[in-house]
């Protein structure tokens, strides 16, 4: 269970993910001494394929040490919230939140959510100094270790051990914290996933670099500017805006066909719906009234770039828009004013539209006419139609106006500078998630994510999300905080009290969603999406548990000291079908075989509780059960320390014997310690 990964996390090493994957595609380019052979490689290529040694490359002290910590697995397990994830609103839920580390949690994530997640936004550390990220790093590597394993000298080694422990808050503190984190979230990705980072200009152009690297500079779908503040109080250049920078996994499955809905578009409609109340269908005087209302919108105002759907009339609201044919002398016959009866001029371009198909339009009152035939008619183009646009590089929206929902339904200022439903929501929604999509959040904070889903789901999608949030120490922030950052921190633990709850930021994350639910529901009574959401919390096992687990040797060792209740038998059960790629919202059937309680997945079965109770009568019913029409899981998984070898012996002979039965089974043990 948490030996053999810690077996195999000490032959880990920078390069292990690349190099394994060239051994499997390309196993020709290896030499019988296992060396790599550059000439064999380009000449597998395709012809057209160029392939340079020319890079500029992108380096960072810490740079090999964070490569190396992506082919090192966590020896945290995964403990349920038993008595949470029982309430009904959360029993059959798909949505997902984890308390612990992401670095820990995305490395349990991709062996059960590899190539599954739609999208990702995350909102990291913008490592301003002020923002609280502290680098804090748990390998004890010792700076001669370090260097044998990376291959420097222990000066370098230690510069890079003191820089994770210290909390080291520069730049390449940052990267180093960041590439492994990024370098999983990418593994996530379906084919045609996306990312979306938030980032200011303190972190902005290394962030470019890094996802440059690790996702590819060919993946780059843009970058979007979010104004976000008006302050003025700043030297040189006061900075109102942050950054959202986006990447695909891939863009030949991307073709990034993304559309929004227009800002504003809401408020236009109420308007026009004003005036017509009041002008009735004097369509020039309501036209006069718009021209009047838009002036007041200030060019930052989404408004503003609507204006010029200012005309009215009994279809709805509408732009008077070209109609010149795109060609010289596309289409020219004579078009005749509807009310004066005389030729209307014509533009020096042709009409955009054959002669029948102009005359139906005109029927249809599709055209737009000035009073009379010397100004050349126009197109309706209607706002109705035009609802949705490609999504736009600029976003204005004050960022006080998630702080201000944020308290309400909270009902206090707990939490600093919390996301934006609606900017998250334009995001998820213009890459055009469907059900069963799933949103991953790994930095996820006060959870404006999961209410983003939430809200989401309301236009009937079922999508899922996956929310992540270290078990940050609220005690430990108010000891930093100052000025009205210690009061949202008061606010914050002054909240858990109120609760009952530890004094942690996943705590007010998880209340937040709860209390997003609550008030879905409420607003909408008849609305049966998922509202609730599975809780798991990652540990490290137990200081005691650990010496012993290294200490045990199965092959000399008759009595091991390692109990399942050192872990837990659920905590065990939950952490195998994730690493065996079930997931977090599957549960595993329980088996009796005969006295011995054990539990069924699909293909796999698990042996965890001790072989007290584990005798003839359940290998018995446990070969009637093979012998049976759908049971036949080919991997049978024993809790190491539970299992004697005489027990796992018997069981591996009466195993042997499905090899010649109706089924014909080859059934894997896989003992895990």
């Amino acid at each position: 269970m948490i030996k053999d990964i810690i077996t195999a996390n000490e032959s880990a090493h920078a390069g292990q993910r690349e190099m394994e994957a060239l051994h499997e595609f390309f196993p020709q380019c290896f030499t019988a001494d296992g060396k790599f052979d550059i000439e064999r490689f380009k000449a597998s290529l395709p012809g057209d394929t160029e392939v340079t040694d020319e890079t500029s490359g992108f380096t960072f002290l810490g740079k090999n040490y964070a490569r190396m910590l992506t082919n090192m697995d966590t020896t945290t397990i995964i403990r349920p919230d038993n008595e949470h994830n029982a309430l009904p609103e959360n029993r059959d839920s798909k949505n997902v939140y984890i308390s612990g580390d992401n670095l820990d949690a995305l490395q349990h994530l991709v062996k059960s959510y590899y190539g599954k997640v739609k999208v990702i936004y995350i909102d990291p550390p913008y490592n301003t100094g002020s923002d609280g990220f502290v680098y804090n790093d748990k390998f004890n590597f010792t700076p001669q270790a370090l260097a044998e394993r990376l291959d420097i000298d222990e000066e370098r080694a230690g510069r890079i051990l003191s820089m994770t422990k210290r909390g080291s808050a520069s730049h390449a503190a940052w990267l180093t914290f960041m590439l492994p984190r990024l370098t999983f979230a990418r593994d996530l990705l379906t084919k045609n996933g996306v990312i979306f980072i938030s980032i200011d200009e303190n972190e902005h152009a290394n962030l470019r670099e890094l996802c440059d690297e690790i996702y590819g500079e060919e993946n780059l779908a843009g970058e979007i500017v979010w104004k976000n503040s008006s302050k003025n109080d700043e030297a040189y250049i006061s900075m109102q805006h942050e950054y959202i920078l986006c990447y695909v996994k891939d863009k030949e499955e991307n073709k990034g066909e993304w559309l929004e809905y227009k800002q504003g578009t809401d408020e236009i409609f109420a308007a026009f719906d004003q005036f017509k109340a009041k002008y009735g269908n004097d369509w020039k005087s309501i036209h006069a009234e718009a021209l009047k209302w838009f002036k007041q919108f200030p060019e930052s105002n989404p408004i503003y770039d609507s204006k010029h759907y200012n005309w009215m009339d009994e279809k709805g609201v509408y732009f008077a828009s070209d109609i010149s044919g795109p060609n010289p002398g596309q289409y020219t016959y004579k078009v005749f004013h509807p009310i004066t009866g005389k030729e209307c001029k014509m533009p020096a371009s042709g009409w955009r539209y054959e002669k029948t198909e102009m005359e139906s339009r005109i029927k249809q009152g599709l055209i737009h006419f000035s009073d009379d035939e010397s100004t050349i008619p126009n197109n309706k183009t209607y706002l109705k139609d035009t609802l949705k646009q490609s999504l736009t590089s600029i976003i204005f929206r004050d960022g006080r106006v998630a702080s201000k929902k944020l308290t309400a339904l909270m009902g206090s200022n707990c939490f600093s500078n919390p996301k934006d439903v609606e900017v998250i929501g334009k995001l998820i929604s213009a890459i055009g998630v469907k059900d069963e999509d799933i949103v991953v959040d790994f930095f996820s904070g006060s959870g404006t994510t999961a209410e983003t889903v939430l809200n989401l789901n309301k236009s009937g999608v079922k999508v899922n999300y996956i929310l992540v949030q270290i078990q940050e120490d609220l005690d430990e922030s108010l000891k930093r905080a100052t000025g009205k950052g210690k009061t949202i921190v008061h606010n914050a633990i002054k909240l858990c009290d109120e609760l009952g709850v530890p004094h942690t930021v996943d705590q007010i994350g998880m209340e937040r969603i709860r209390r997003a639910a609550k008030k879905i529901k409420a607003d909408n009574p008849l609305f049966a999406g998922d509202l609730g959401f599975k809780h798991y919390t990652l540990e490290e096992p137990k200081e005691d548990a650990l010496m012993l687990m290294e200490k045990f040797d199965p092959k000399t060792d008759i009595m091991p000291s390692i109990t399942v209740d050192d872990f837990g038998e659920d905590t065990i059960l939950r952490t195998w079908l994730e690493r065996d790629g079930y997931g977090l919202t599957d549960n595993a059937e329980t088996l009796m075989l005969g006295n011995y309680k054990a539990y069924w997945m699909r293909n796999h079965l698990y042996l965890i509780g001790s072989d007290s109770t584990f005798d003839a009568n359940s290998i018995v019913a446990l070969m009637d059960k093979y012998n049976g029409e759908e049971f036949s899981p080919m991997n049978i998984v024993i809790f190491g320390y539970s299992f004697g070898f005489k027990t796992r012996e018997e069981l591996q002979k009466n195993l042997r014997t499905l090899k010649d039965g109706n089924k014909s089974l080859s059934v894997n043990i896989d003992v895990r310690y």
